[in-house]
């Protein structure tokens, strides 16, 4: 179900609880939520996933994407969320793994990862960029 973006970083589609074992097992330091709170019935409240990663000794922070789109503010709280994890990896989770990829896309752009190794990176894990290319684009070029 965790899907391998690059050798820190995971995206999945929603977790439960149940998961967060299986998140810890993998030595995941920290458990990012960019699903907003509410966004269906069958979703696990991101308090419950928090609590039960905190008791895991997994740090947890949300950072929810709509389907609004992406902002700056966004791609700047999930990098300071990756650079607080230091060297542990991290697990990012929305309803499918695409806006947690996608978030993680922008903010590698913005560090300043060339655009077709962010592409192949989410690719190699199942997810395409396509949709936001031209924003990738062009936060790497400023970045």
């Amino acid at each position: 179900m965790f899907r391998k973006i690059d050798d820190k970083t995971y995206a999945s589609p929603q977790i439960t609880v149940e998961d967060v074992a299986e998140a810890q097992a993998l030595g995941i330091g920290l458990i990012v939520n960019n699903r907003p709170e509410g966004e269906s019935d069958d979703q696990t409240p991101g308090a419950e996933i928090e609590a039960a990663a905190r008791a895991a000794g997994i740090a947890y922070v949300a950072i929810p994407v709509s389907h609004a789109g992406f902002s700056l503010p966004q791609v700047e709280a999930l990098d300071a969320a990756l650079a607080s994890a230091g060297d542990a990896p991290v697990l990012a989770y929305c309803r499918s793994g695409t806006r947690s990829t996608l978030l993680w896309a922008l903010t590698q752009a913005k560090r300043g990862m060339a655009p077709d190794q962010i592409a192949a990176c989410a690719a190699g894990a199942g997810y395409d960029i396509g949709p936001i290319r031209a924003q990738v684009d062009m936060l790497a070029a400023h970045g």
